[in-house]
This record gives C-alpha cells, sequence and structure tokens, in this order.
C-alpha cells in the first residue's frame, strides 16, 4: 500500500509540473517596440555635428546639407589614429642615409706616428673615427622604414579622422561652380576669408585638373589640393578646415562604397 501511495504522489507531482510549464510556455512573449530610423539618424547628426553648410564664390551660405553618418560618426579612437600615424610616416622615410666607416673611407692606411718614444697614444691610419675625415662609428646606414597596417585599419582611421573634424564643425563644402570658375586668387582668398579659412585648408576635390578652381587656389600658401580617392587619415588630422566641393564630398562616398 505505501509503495502505491509513493507512486501516486510522484505521478501527480509530475503532472503539476508539466502543467505549469504549459501554462508558463503560454504566456505572451514581450515584443519591444520599433524605433523609428530617422528620428535616431537625426540624434545623431545633432549629436556629431553632421550638418554643414554649403557655399558659394562669395563665401556666403547658400544651404546646409548633412553629411553621411556612414563616414562621419565613427567614435574617436585615438590608439587607432596613433598607430596609423605612425606608419604612414615610417613609409614616408627614404632610407638611403648612409655614413662611411674606416674600411670605407679612402685615405692612406701608414702609421700616423712611431709607436714609441712620442709620448702620445698609440695610433695606426687617420682612418680611425678619433681623427676628424675619418669613419663615423655606428653612422646611421641603408635601411627599410616601411610598415604595414591592414586595409581594414586604414580605412577606419580614415573614417575615425573625418568624423573628428566633423565634431570640431572643421568641415565646409562648395558649390561645383566654384570648379568652372575663371582662375583669379584674388577672387578664391576673398571667398576663403568671407568663409572663415585663414590657416592650414584641405580642398578635396573629385578629380585633380588644371581647371579654374586649381588654379585659383595653389598660389595660396595655406591650401592644399588632393583627390577625393586619395585622402588619408594624416592629411585630414593635419590640416585645420576641410572643405570639400559637392562632387568631391560625393566621389569620397562613393569610394567608400566601392571599398566595402
Amino acid at each position: 500500500m505505501e509503495e502505491e501511495k509513493k507512486q501516486n504522489k510522484t505521478a501527480t507531482s509530475k503532472q503539476t509540473t508539466k502543467a505549469k510549464r504549459t501554462v508558463t510556455s503560454n504566456k505572451p512573449l514581450r515584443v519591444s517596440q520599433p524605433t523609428s530610423s530617422t528620428k535616431n539618424e537625426k540624434k545623431v547628426a545633432k549629436k556629431n555635428n553632421l550638418t554643414v553648410s554649403v557655399y558659394n564664390l562669395d563665401g556666403k551660405e547658400t544651404k546646409t546639407i548633412t553629411l553621411p553618418q556612414t563616414m562621419f560618426a565613427e567614435p574617436e579612437n585615438k590608439q587607432l589614429i596613433a598607430q596609423y600615424v605612425r606608419v604612414y610616416l615610417h613609409n614616408q622615410r627614404q632610407g638611403t642615409v648612409s655614413a662611411k666607416t674606416r674600411s670605407e673611407v679612402i685615405g692612406t692606411t701608414k702609421k700616423v706616428y712611431r709607436q714609441k718614444g712620442t709620448g702620445r697614444a698609440r695610433h695606426g691610419a687617420r682612418k680611425a673615427p678619433i681623427f676628424v675625415g675619418g669613419g663615423v662609428t655606428f653612422g646611421p646606414r641603408p635601411r627599410i622604414f616601411e610598415k604595414d597596417i591592414n586595409k581594414k585599419q586604414k580605412k577606419k582611421a580614415l573614417m575615425v579622422a573625418l568624423s573628428m573634424q566633423a565634431r570640431q564643425q572643421a568641415i565646409k563644402v562648395l558649390e561645383d561652380k566654384a570648379i568652372a570658375m575663371k582662375p583669379k586668387t584674388k577672387t578664391m582668398a576673398a571667398c576663403l576669408q568671407a568663409m572663415n579659412v585663414s590657416d592650414k585648408a584641405l580642398l578635396v576635390l573629385a578629380k585633380v585638373e588644371n581647371n579654374g578652381i586649381v588654379q585659383s587656389t595653389r598660389n595660396i600658401p595655406f591650401v592644399d589640393i588632393i583627390q577625393a580617392s586619395t585622402i588619408n587619415p594624416y592629411e585630414v588630422l593635419n590640416h585645420k578646415h576641410l572643405i570639400f566641393t559637392e562632387t568631391g564630398l560625393q566621389a569620397l562616398q562613393d569610394h567608400f562604397t566601392k571599398k566595402a
């Protein structure tokens, strides 16, 4: 009898646990409310200063545009930027510097003076490093300074650099009409002055050709010109102002999408 009671108890306990499981499984799941992407984009644009002004040749603001979030809203990454700049500067070094050792210096191998009897130090040839005109001890030799960085890191570093400049409100856009302008440095200098650009500016074009804007800008000492496809994080951060033409900004965006 006792064994039958135990079996009945275990059976009833199993049934209750099954019932509990079925009850809990029938509970409605919590569904997260969908958020609108447009609101998020607006918040990101405000937070990262993605709204920039478009100027004409007179330096007057004609409209505003929003920079693409994929390129100009990257969080700051100083470690990656430092790594890229180190690699970039190493790759700019020529590495052909060379100093002659005592064996490479052309000159006599005759002993300077006799070994004994002069009271002076013992010397051999005049090509020794201790003499003026002799060889160099541990001097620089030709070497390869080249370093490498991954393509993904390069792309990420460029996006971080562009985003840092966007947060500092250092990006301006120039109308495409300026590309075919009449070559005149005075006109371009007045335009830059009206845009409050007076120090270390980088002009980004879709293609660097011998057109009006290039001829008008090349004699301004603080302005450098670069093609959108060859822009790099070092040049971006080494300038206080970034001036894109409308086609230059689009070319940069197209270059990113092609690489991705």
